[in-house]
């Protein structure tokens, strides 16, 4: 996916996806992946993910609306990945089937070395 278009499916008003957007603006790498996967099983893992984080104290944003948001979603759904040109936060995209639209973004801090 190109860059000038991601920058365009980004523009909301929720946090993760304003963080994301100027992580990318900030020579954040980004990749969508090519095909698709069945929203359900997403859901359980980034379900197992919010709890994790939570356990640790990692900072995340929208993580859990994105649990609630694949939960619900019932076609499949393409992926993609924004990191911080710093390294200090990753952002999870996901986009409907045909890459038209963000259903919902999230991020997680990454753990300083």
């Amino acid at each position: 996916m190109e860059r000038e278009l991601l920058e365009r499916l980004l523009v909301g008003n929720d946090e993760a996806s304003l963080a994301a957007l100027a992580a990318l603006r900030c020579g954040g790498f980004h990749v969508v992946w090519d095909g698709t996967t069945p929203a359900e099983p997403l859901a359980l893992v980034h379900g197992r993910r919010l709890r994790h984080t939570r356990l640790r104290g990692i900072e995340t944003t929208n993580l859990a609306h994105a649990v609630e948001l694949l939960g619900q979603h019932q076609q499949p759904v393409r992926l993609g990945q924004i990191r911080a040109a710093d390294g200090s936060w990753t952002f999870m995209l996901f986009f409907t089937e045909d890459g038209s639209r963000l259903i919902v973004c999230t991020g997680v801090r990454r753990a300083r070395a």
